[in-house]
Formats: C-alpha cells, structure tokens, sequence
C-alpha cells in the first residue's frame, strides 16, 4: 500500500477508528480513564492531521534563494 496517496481526511477517519477501543475501555473501566483517554486520541488525531496537511507556498522557501 502507498502511504503517499493516502490523503489526510481518509487518515482521520482511520484515526477515529481507534475511539471505539477507547470507548470499550473507558465502559469496561472507569468513565473518567475512558475520556480522558478518549481526549488523548482526539488530540493526537488532530495533530497528525495538521502535520500531514499540504503546504501551499512551498515551505516559504523561493528558489532564488542560497540554502
């Protein structure tokens, strides 16, 4: 499988995947383990998917410019 054509939203969905692990542990355990650990996941999910967004403009890099 190509990880590069995945795009970001169908990442997402994939991470909000994990949130049903999460909801069996949080009902099995104590509710309060189970949001915080749900929390977490969000969190997590949501940095992942600013990280791997596309950058317009090209890093603010300009190809005149000496490295």
């Amino acid at each position: 499988m190509d990880l590069e054509a995945l795009s970001p939203r169908a990442a997402l969905v994939v991470g909000l995947l994990a949130l049903l692990p999460v909801s069996w542990y949080g009902l099995g355990s104590s509710l309060s383990a189970g949001v915080v650990s749900a929390i977490n996941v969000v969190i997590i999910i949501a940095c992942l998917y600013i990280a791997f967004t596309p950058v317009s403009g090209g890093h603010g890099h300009d190809s005149s410019e000496a490295s």
